[in-house]
This record gives C-alpha cells, structure tokens and sequence, in this order.
C-alpha cells in the first residue's frame, strides 16, 4: 500500500466530517498565517485553531515568495483578511541547504537550472524579518500594519517573536 492509499483509508474511516459549520471561505479570525511545509509544524496546535479561523499559506521555509504574496493579496481584498504572522522555525532544512549546491544539483540532474530562488538561510531570524519586511513592502498587500514574525523552536514548541 501507498502512503496515498493508506491517508485514503485514513479518511474514509477518519473523523473527518467536512466543515458544514463553517459557512464561507472568509477566515473569521482575519488572519493569514505564513509558516513552512515541515511536518513538524501542526499549525493548528501551535496556536489553538478551530477550522475556519485562519488562511494557512505553507512553502518550504514558510519564507514570503511571489507566490506567497499573490495568495495574501487574494486573502486580503477577496477574503477580508487584515492580519498577517510570518512563522518560521528552528532546525530547518533550508538552513542545512545553500542555494548555489542545490541549484547546481537540480543542474545536474535534470540539465536545467532553477529559475527560482531557494531561499536558503543560515539564521532564521533574519529570514523572518527578510519576509516581514517583503509583505511590507509589497504594493499588493494592503492591510501591512499588523504584521508580525515569529520563531517556532520545534524542539520546545516555544513561540518567539522577531523584530
């Protein structure tokens, strides 16, 4: 069995009910959390979420992207979105990566090099200031005054804010 197969299962015979209770995708919280894809991270926990609270925007690194500011852009003047928190966390694997090696690799590889930037950082807390101020900045996002940056250390589940 696949680990497709088995979170198929999962579901069918999961408690998932859907969120009939949750009657719009407007989050009513007003709130739009950028955090990282790493598996460690249950956003949900981290901040005591119920379903229909929050837009969740995760990426590798949970690092602010173009990408990453369309979809706030959207949450914001379509979803009514007012606030932003940019979370990233401790013992992360663009911290381990840098960008050069993984691009020459992906060269390697495939015979193309990315486009993309990885976003590879050494200290986490200027990544999260990096991205805090990109969402600042951008002329997209309109609502920038509440916008804050936090460290997750997944070791402890400690909550730290950058500024």
């Amino acid at each position: 069995m696949t680990a497709i197969d088995d979170l198929l299962q999962r579901h069918i015979v999961g408690p998932d009910l859907g969120a009939p209770d949750v009657p719009t995708p407007v989050p009513s919280l007003h709130l739009a959390v950028v955090t990282c894809m790493d598996a460690r991270i249950k956003v949900f926990d981290v901040f005591g979420l119920k379903h229909g609270e929050v837009h969740i925007l995760r990426n590798a690194g949970g690092v602010v992207t173009d990408d990453v500011i369309r979809s706030l852009s959207i949450s914001q003047r379509k979803l009514q979105t007012r606030e932003i928190i940019v979370m990233q966390h401790t013992s992360c694997g663009l911290a381990m990566i840098t960008e050069d090696d993984f691009k020459d690799e992906l060269e390697q590889d495939t015979g193309l090099r990315p486009p993309w930037a990885i976003e590879a950082f050494r200290e986490v807390k200027d990544s999260v200031r990096q991205s805090v101020e990109r969402v600042r900045r951008s002329p997209f996002i309109k609502y920038t005054d509440n916008v804050r940056g936090f460290v997750y250390d997944v070791r402890t589940a400690a909550l730290e804010e950058v500024h």
